[in-house]
């Protein structure tokens, strides 16, 4: 199945929270979530009570579509997290969390995270002063991205590094705007990660 193409905030309208995948609109009054907009499908009617799989369901949804991946993508990403030591569901968040895309949204060198997955691909960004256009590469602590210097490549970034400065940079990364450089810090632990979702539902669905 190809990768949706749809419009972004009807995800958003049928997980009933932001996944903010449109940049700054996410965090406008005109938001549909902040509007109140019904899910979409039969003019928002009332939707019948989920069972224990339905909520299990709509879990690993509400992360897939956060992240931007197809089903593929996501179930090898919980294969590999299941092999590793340690608490399966919080693993997949980490790794979810240290591909390079989502270092480049959080940074704010790009608007959303389907922007950053672009950005990347297009060759406008560094790892420890390497080309990387591998959106999907998972970062360690130590690890350093810049973007290319480039005036394209550095103008781009500009106009969105202030708005991501003001929401704040996550704990486990620092920022160099100077430079347009940031690092990342440490592997973060549950309580920094932002993605609200009961984790374990998804490891719960993959089990079965």
């Amino acid at each position: 199945m190809g990768r949706y193409t749809g419009p972004a905030c009807k995800q958003c309208r049928r997980e009933g929270m932001k996944l903010f995948l449109k940049g700054e609109r996410c965090y406008m009054a005109k938001c549909p979530i902040e509007t109140g907009r019904p899910q979409p499908g039969g003019a928002g009617r009332r939707r019948k009570k989920n069972s224990d799989y339905g909520n299990q369901l709509r879990e690993k949804q509400r992360l897939r579509r956060m992240f931007g991946l197809r089903e593929g993508q996501f179930h090898n990403f919980f294969e590999r997290a299941a092999k590793k030591r340690g608490i399966t569901g919080e693993t997949l968040l980490q790794m979810l969390e240290l591909r390079l895309d989502n270092l480049v949204f959080r940074l704010g060198f790009a608007p959303s995270r389907r922007a950053a997955r672009q950005f990347v691909r297009h060759g406008h960004v560094r790892v420890n002063g390497e080309r990387a256009n591998i959106p999907s590469m998972i970062l360690k602590p130590g690890d350093s991205i810049t973007v290319k210097d480039a005036k394209d490549s550095r103008d781009y970034a500009a106009k969105f590094m202030d708005q991501a400065e003001t929401r704040g940079i996550v704990s486990w990364m620092s920022l160099d705007k100077k430079n347009f450089k940031g690092d990342v810090l440490h592997v973060p632990t549950r309580d920094e990660m932002a993605p609200i979702v009961d984790e374990q539902l998804v490891v719960e669905l993959y089990s079965k």
